[in-house]
């Protein structure tokens, strides 16, 4: 039993449209990463858009701007509900195993840290722990639990940010250990970042683990309504949430145009920029279910699930090549390239993962990353290479 318990899902088993929706949100995870390396430390005073930077600002605002890690918590809540019953059918204790996945997702996080400064795998981890209060739960429960926290996340987020946190000054004040051609100082400045940027920045802490977490019970949810199998038989609900998520996108844009010229002051204590967010995801990730059903793109899905069954290992690699090339110790481009230059950087990077991820699952059974956090999480050697 414990020898059919670590095997690796087969084909035939694996929902493959998940794996596009992840491969897909990697897309936009290092979009937005790089990204970042454009705004931090940027000089704004003096800054002056071209024509082509004010549309790859709204471009990437509109279609990534947290909407790939809204994504991926959705996903991640179905993949927990995922192992912890294959855990419990198999025979074994599923809390005490998950408790121990996520402690060892904890250490890869604290690796990931120090490479980058926004590492969003130790929130997965502490999340996660906070899901097992969940697993016996209910659609019903879990549903009405996120429309909760969803109903929550505007007057929440009003709250948070009328605190005035200034954590984030001491980030900006570390910048300098970034670009230090020291590697400890490099790791430094993850770590100190991470610290003061995520954990203990009430916006972050607060607000952003509150819209984590109502993605999470989503995705718990779809898998306890079986939504992800036999997909096509859900062809109602998928065109229900894609013109759904696309109008309430449409309505939150313009409303927050107007906006702009009207400062409305009640926004002061009701702020809904994350149903904008969540309200986009939803209608990306129920329009590439829709593709997928349709069989369109087959090819472009194809590699897309590659790039998703090694999503930790592509995450990582991103970050590690990242501080190669902006930190201080590799080649210190830090906001002093054209905004292009990084979304075509990332461009770059992503399809020549795809096309690794496929060359290495056709010999693999797992990304390197994967194999080793499933070796820790089973306590025992894995084989890695496929017979």
């Amino acid at each position: 039993m414990e020898t059919a318990l670590s095997q690796p899902v087969q084909q035939q088993q694996r929902t493959i449209v998940v794996d596009v929706l992840r491969g897909w949100a990697l897309f936009g995870v290092v979009l937005m990463n790089y990204f970042d390396f454009f705004t931090l430390g940027q000089n704004w005073a003096t800054f002056k858009p071209t024509t082509l930077d004010s549309v790859l600002f709204f471009i990437t605002n509109l279609l990534f701007s947290a909407k790939s890690w809204t994504l991926l918590s959705l996903l991640f809540g179905y993949g927990f509900a995922v192992l912890m019953n294959n855990i419990r059918e198999k025979g074994h204790e599923p809390y005490r195993f998950f408790a121990g996945r996520m402690f060892w997702l904890f250490v890869l996080a604290f690796i990931n840290s120090a490479i980058f400064f926004g590492d969003i795998l130790k929130d997965y981890a502490a999340l996660g722990l906070l899901l097992l209060l969940f697993y016996r739960s209910s659609a019903k429960t879990t549903f009405w639990a996120s429309t909760v926290l969803f109903l929550a996340i505007p007057p929440v987020a009003a709250f948070v940010n009328s605190l005035g946190d200034q954590s984030w000054n001491i980030v900006t004040s570390l910048f300098p250990k970034y670009l230090s051609h020291n590697l400890i100082d490099v790791f430094t400045f993850g770590l100190k970042a991470t610290y003061f940027g995520e954990m203990i920045y009430q916006p972050y802490l607060y607000t952003v683990h509150l819209v984590m977490f109502c993605c999470m019970l989503w995705g718990f949810t779809l898998y306890k309504i079986n939504f992800f199998a036999d997909l096509a038989s859900k062809r109602k609900w998928i065109l229900w949430a894609f013109w759904t998520g696309l109008a309430l996108a449409v309505f939150f844009n313009v409303f927050f145009m107007v906006y702009q010229q009207q400062k409305w002051l009640f926004l002061k204590h009701f702020q809904f920029r994350y149903w904008l967010v969540l309200s986009t995801m939803i209608c990306i990730g129920s329009g590439i279910c829709w593709l997928y059903i349709a069989g369109k793109l087959k090819t472009v899905f194809q590699y897309f699930a590659w790039m998703g069954k090694m999503t930790l290992t592509n995450y990582i690699v991103q970050n590690i090549i990242g501080l190669l090339v902006f930190s201080g110790f590799g080649l210190g481009i830090w906001s002093t390239y054209p905004l292009w230059f990084y979304l075509l950087l990332a461009t770059v990077i992503f399809i020549i993962q795809l096309f690794v991820s496929k060359w290495w699952l056709k010999k693999y059974n797992y990304g390197p990353i994967e194999w080793i956090w499933r070796q820790l999480s089973y306590r025992k050697k894995l084989p890695l290479k496929r017979t």
